[in-house]
């Protein structure tokens, strides 16, 4: 019966795939979801893509090992998603734009700037693979398969109805996906948990009053979480990508505040079920494979299979999401910056609203998810690898990303300036710590970009005023036709689409 239920899931995931072709007929509806998505749809796609396997495996992980200090993770993430909602992204809808790269050439003027696509595409692509790979180790159990065979799998799902589809897929499947692990951690992981635990007092008879201290994974645990996911979900391309589907900046605003809230909520749950777990399983091998084995060993039959859909939809939701950006940023920022760079023109690579250019948007998904998979089975220190991802993001991109948002004599001098010295700051400083999860070489390149930025903008010439102007306009919701083929579709909502 768990199998079953697993098989028609995935099998739901398809038949969203197809059914969200029919609705994207340009690039707007393929990309951005045409840009009218109204409060409920995106709340649960944008907690879809934030709530992924580090936050549903890990986090329940991580209440194993530290009791209920094991949220911060989880609540680190939440605190990206509040600040983005409340302070930047009515803002960022506003622009009508496709990706961060967009966003940096449209504030700065510079087509220099295109280069941040190769960072943010490391980031998506490694997100994508961390993902893939967590939801092939559920398939490998259930289906008895081989590592490679289960990530080709799963692959193969989320590579279909991603390209099919676009957005539109992404968002319904989402919408699923969402539903499916909150009745699976919040209705059926924690009451049981905690029922079967004897409630408060049976796990502290066991475990103790500390498994309740929010302090004991240590303090520079919580900071590192900090600095690293919310600062990376503040710039995250993938984030941003659900933030332009939104039809006005109050739905951005208002819906991505719940969505945080949701994430909070979300952790507390997840550490709630981990220090459970730890009292009916207290010697598992490994604290990631935990949500899993409580699934199997306490949970019915037929809950248990509901629960493990609930983790392979969290993964999934992470994985389409990271796939469509990683493909997003390679067409609209890297191929038309390498073009530059062999002095050929760029300009007819950018995404326009043609039902030509859907048909490239789904060959670029299809190539990179490809690679996705491939990288999926051939690595195997994933944890590090989305470290050293998230580290680059943060070090070479956060500064001129932010900055741009909120200093106006910023330029684009000081842009790439602190983009190249933020990149070579942090990458040194990897290279010579003893353990990659040290959070010192974001500290390194992210102090290293703030001098550059400030220092360069400041003893170079201001933006140019019809840069400024044209960033001004835009700004404040207000687009023409010369506005980087960044068309805003007809932003009324359908009531489904409501």
């Amino acid at each position: 019966m768990d199998i079953a239920i697993i098989v028609v899931y995935l099998s739901a995931m398809l038949l969203f795939g197809w059914w969200g072709k029919k609705k994207s007929a340009n690039s707007a509806d393929f990309l951005v979801a045409g840009r009218r998505l109204g409060p409920a749809l995106y709340t649960g796609t944008l907690c879809a893509v934030v709530i992924g396997g580090a936050s549903t495996v890990g986090g329940v992980g991580l209440g194993y090992r530290y009791g209920m200090a094991g949220m911060w993770l989880v609540v680190a993430v939440a605190t990206g998603v509040l600040l983005l909602s409340l302070i930047f992204s009515p803002r960022l809808q506003k622009l009508g734009i496709y990706t961060v790269g967009d966003m940096l050439r449209l504030r700065y003027g510079v087509e220099g700037t295109r280069a941040s696509g190769i960072l943010m595409a490391i980031y998506t692509l490694m997100l994508c693979v961390s993902s893939t790979v967590a939801y092939a180790t559920i398939f490998r159990v259930l289906f008895d398969l081989g590592q490679a065979q289960s990530v080709i799998l799963g692959g193969a799902i989320v590579v279909f109805y991603s390209s099919v589809g676009g957005m539109w897929a992404i968002t319904l499947t989402d919408m699923v996906q969402f539903i499916v692990k909150t009745i699976g951690i919040f209705a059926l992981m924690l009451p049981f948990t905690w029922s079967r635990a004897g409630g408060f007092d049976g796990i502290t008879d066991r475990l103790g009053d500390e498994v309740f201290d929010i302090t004991s994974i240590g303090w520079a645990s919580i900071v590192t979480y900090f600095v690293v996911y919310t600062l990376g979900i503040l710039i995250g391309q993938d984030v941003w990508q659900r933030v332009f589907t939104a039809r006005s900046p109050r739905v951005a605003r208002w819906g991505g505040t719940a969505a945080g809230v949701y994430c909070v909520l979300y952790g507390i749950a997840g550490a709630a079920i981990g220090t459970a777990s730890a009292v009916l399983i207290p010697n598992a091998e490994a604290s990631d494979d935990v949500y899993a084995d409580v699934a199997a060993q306490i949970l019915p039959v037929g809950i248990a299979g509901l629960v493990l859909a609930g983790a392979v939809a969290a993964m999934m939701s992470t994985a389409s999401g990271a796939l469509i950006a990683t493909a997003t940023v390679c067409r609209n920022d890297i191929a038309p910056f390498v073009k530059t760079l062999l002095g050929r023109p760029s300009h007819g690579d950018e995404i326009d609203d043609t039902e030509q250019d859907v048909h490239g948007n789904r060959v670029y998904i299809i190539v990179t998810g490809v690679l996705a998979v491939g990288l999926s089975i051939l690595i195997n220190d994933v944890v590090g690898a989305i470290t050293i991802a998230y580290d680059v993001l943060v070090g070479g991109l956060f500064v001129p990303i932010v900055g741009g948002l909120v200093w106006k004599r910023a330029n684009g001098a000081g842009a790439i300036a602190a983009m190249v010295g933020g990149l070579i700051a942090t990458v040194t400083a990897l290279l010579l710590v003893d353990d990659i999860l040290d959070v010192m070489p974001v500290y390194v390149g992210l102090g290293t970009s703030l001098f550059l930025y400030v220092v360069v903008s400041l003893t170079t010439a201001p933006t140019q005023e019809p840069v400024r102007q044209e960033w001004k306009m835009r700004s404040s919701g207000r687009h023409n036709g010369s506005a980087m083929n960044s068309n805003v579709a007809d932003t009324r909502p359908t009531a489904v689409e409501s």
